[in-house]
C-alpha cells in the first residue's frame, strides 16, 4: 500500500515504536524540557505528532498547546493519556493562528520544520511565530546538519535503517533518498516490512519530500524574519556548533535580548 502523507495513518501506526529506536540517544526530549523550565510556559509545538517531545513537557506541569497537520498523529497522541489541559489543534506551522495569545515558549522539534519546502512557507511560519511569542519567549528548533559527502549523492538505494515490534510483528523500516541540489529538497521513501514468524506478510509504503539547511542559509532566513540574536548548537548537549554531529539546534529570543 503507498500512502503519500507522511504523517496519515501508516506512519501514525509505526511512529512511536520506529522512534523509540531512531531517537533515543538525541536527548532531544531533555533539551525542550529544560527550555521549558527556564523560560516557562504557556508552551506551544509546532508538528507535535503523537507527542513523543511534548507530553512530557505537558506532564512537568506546563499549560502547552500542541498543533499538527494529522489528524492520525493527534488521534495516536489522544489515546496515550494527556494531561486534561492539553490542547490538541490540527493546523498546518505556515498558517496557525491563535489570536491574542502568546506563548513563552514556541518550538518545532525533530525537524519538523524541513518539511516547510517553500521560502514563503518558511516565513510565513516564522511571521506566525513572532507573533505568537510572548515579551522575552523564545523559539527553538532543530534540523538535521546536511553532510556534504551524503547530501553529494543524487540518489541512495533502498537500506535498511530501523527494526521493532508492533502488535505481534517485526517491522523492518527501509528508506531510499532521492536528492534535488538545485532546490535542496529531498524525496524519501519508506518501506516497512511486516514479519511475523519469519515470514513476509505485506509491506507499507510512505513518501514524503524534506528540504536541507545551512548553518547560515538559516540564521539569514531568521534574521529576514525579524529575529535579532540567534544562537546555533552542535547538539543538544548545547555544544558550539561543528557541523560533524549532524545535528543543528536554534534558540531565536523574541526581542533579540
Amino acid at each position: 500500500m503507498l500512502q503519500e502523507d507522511l504523517y496519515g495513518a501508516t506512519t501514525a501506526r509505526y511512529y512511536d515504536a520506529a522512534y523509540a529506536v531512531l531517537r533515543r540517544r538525541s536527548a532531544d526530549v531533555d533539551f525542550y524540557r529544560s527550555l521549558a523550565r527556564e523560560v516557562g510556559g504557556p508552551v506551544l509545538e509546532l508538528g507535535c505528532g503523537s507527542g513523543r517531545v511534548l507530553l512530557p513537557i505537558a506532564r512537568d506541569g506546563f499549560t502547552c498547546t500542541g498543533l499538527d497537520a494529522s489528524s492520525d498523529m493527534l488521534e495516536r497522541l489522544q489515546r496515550k493519556d494527556p494531561p486534561a489541559d492539553l490542547r490538541l489543534v490540527q493546523g498546518r506551522m505556515e498558517s496557525f493562528d491563535f489570536g491574542s495569545e502568546r506563548f513563552a515558549l514556541i518550538y518545532s522539534a525533530f525537524r519538523a520544520f524541513q518539511h516547510l519546502i517553500t521560502i514563503d512557507e518558511q516565513l510565513a511560519c516564522l511571521a506566525a511565530i513572532r507573533r505568537h511569542l510572548a515579551p522575552r519567549g523564545l523559539f527553538a528548533f532543530d534540523v538535521f546538519a546536511p553532510l556534504l559527502q551524503r547530501i553529494a549523492v543524487r540518489e541512495e538505494p533502498e537500506t535498511e535503517d530501523a527494526r521493532f515490534e508492533i502488535d505481534g510483528e517485526e517491522i523492518i523500516r527501509y528508506a531510499s533518498v532521492l536528492r534535488d541540489p538545485a532546490t535542496q529538497v529531498m524525496d524519501v521513501t519508506f518501506r516497512y516490512e511486516r514479519r511475523r514468524r519469519g515470514s513476509v506478510i505485506g509491506n507499507d509504503l510512505v513518501r514524503t519530500r524534506m528540504r536541507y539547511f545551512f548553518r547560515y542559509e538559516l540564521e539569514h532566513l531568521l534574521t529576514r524574519a525579524g529575529f535579532a540574536r540567534i544562537t546555533v548548537f552542535g547538539a543538544f548537549d548545547r555544544r558550539p556548533y561543528d557541523y560533524v554531529s549532524g545535528e543543528t539546534v536554534i534558540l531565536a529570543p523574541a526581542d533579540g535580548g
